[in-house]
């Protein structure tokens, strides 16, 4: 008797690009290797063409095309996966060429979101995306539209259904904007919330798997899934970090970013991004180990400047410095932190550096507290540094660090 396994079988996949000289297409063939693997899929080889801009009909050109069919049928190729966004006559001729199920980069982002996100906002945000990027590729007829349900067979209702489909998915788009409308007012009032209590904010940003995870469970005990996987974290996490001086700031894990970031992901996520935007100070983090550090360090950045963060503190991290010798990264950064976020090195340096970059000055004072204001005690325990406290007949005696906003709630009762 044979024993059949009832795991499914890996994916393989052919990766497939045109170099027409407007980005660096090996740099990118690279990570659209890492994101395959990510979704789960074992991209086995690849194929590049040099074209002055690719073929509208079949992306690559005829000659290529068949090669790519060859390869596809000698090594029993199960998806081809394109490093560029294209049309649905593309895909339908490479697939009708191949025999081979195709899909492109930004189909491939999509995807990897949909297994990432577990949050209701994620979820909502990365079937807006798929929903936005589906609706101007529905055609009336071939495979694009049958891959739908529908749209084989007479002109007539073939046309029907996609309108048909057209409205469905445009009232599907507005139920999901109205979802998150309401997720972001909720946001926007926890927001409001924290700024009248006076609670400042620090956004880890960067590159996907910079390691922004492990430095985010490294300080706070967050428990982030951390893995060696492009986008491990969709969904945004906080959680609350006492600094050196006292002070307890905010600490907010955000999405990861790739170069040529489908804006339909973009503009889904943005106010998720705009977290950060919004933020006291950033953390910008990349992989000092990665050939591509100072390319993935401009991508965050253009990014933060699109979003309006000029005026915001931006610390510089290089993580995973355990890992090379070579330090001229670091020149390009007035304020950086070379760091380990596995390991730990570096981590009383980040805090430091965090601490002399708020946008909050701290002072240290001596208190002496009336009996019937002794819930401010617990408030200094809470927002500032506690150095002693000692009660006597007249109230509590109070040494303390404190911050600006705490300071003006304090400063009636200095000695």
């Amino acid at each position: 008797m044979e024993l059949k396994s009832n795991e499914e079988k890996i994916q393989t996949a052919l990766l497939v690009s045109v170099d027409t000289g407007t980005y660096d297409a090996e740099a990118s063939l690279n990570e659209l290797f890492e994101l395959v693997k990510s979704a789960g899929a074992d991209p086995l080889f690849s194929i590049t063409q040099k074209l002055s801009k690719p073929e509208s009909a079949t992306f690559v050109g005829t000659g290529k095309l068949q090669e790519i069919s060859e390869i596809c049928e000698q090594q029993e190729i199960d998806l081809i996966v394109v490093d560029s966004e294209l049309s649905p006559t593309q895909i339908k001729n490479i697939e009708n060429e191949t025999d081979v199920r195709v899909i492109d980069r930004t189909t491939l982002i999509l995807d990897i979101f949909a297994q990432r996100a577990k949050s209701k906002e994620g979820k909502l945000q990365v079937e807006l995306a798929q929903l936005k990027y589906m609706l101007p590729r529905l055609t009336g007829k071939g495979i694009a539209m049958s891959r739908l349900g529908g749209g084989i067979g007479t002109r007539g209702p073939g046309e029907t259904k996609l309108e048909t489909d057209r409205r469905h998915i445009r009232r599907k788009m507005e139920t999901l904007k109205d979802e998150l409308a309401e997720i972001e007012k909720h946001r926007h009032m926890l927001r409001s919330r924290r700024d009248k209590d006076g609670i400042i904010t620090c956004a880890i940003v960067g590159y996907t798997n910079a390691g922004k995870s492990t430095l985010m469970n490294y300080l706070t005990n967050a428990g982030v899934l951390a893995q060696d996987k492009l986008f491990a974290t969709l969904d945004p996490t906080s959680r609350a970090l006492k600094l050196p001086s006292g002070i307890t700031i905010m600490l907010i894990d955000t999405v990861g970013l790739v170069r040529r970031l489908p804006h339909h992901l973009v503009d889904a996520f943005r106010s998720t991004l705009e977290e950060a935007a919004q933020s006291d100070i950033i953390l910008n983090v990349c992989d000092a180990s990665s050939e591509e550090a100072r390319t993935h360090l401009q991508v965050t950045a253009d990014l933060l400047e699109s979003l309006g963060c000029g005026d915001t503190p931006i610390i510089t991290v290089l993580n995973k410095c355990d890992l090379i010798d070579d330090g001229t990264i670091a020149q390009d950064f007035s304020t950086y932190v070379k760091i380990s976020a596995k390991n730990g090195i570096g981590i009383d340096n980040l805090l430091q550096t965090i601490d002399e970059n708020l946008p909050v000055k701290m002072k240290k004072v001596n208190l002496l507290i009336p009996f019937n204001q002794a819930g401010l005690s617990s408030e200094i325990r809470k927002k500032g540094t506690l150095i002693s406290e000692n009660y006597v007949a007249e109230g509590i005696e109070i040494e303390a660090v404190v911050d600006e906003i705490l300071y003006s709630t304090v400063k009636q009762y200095i000695m």
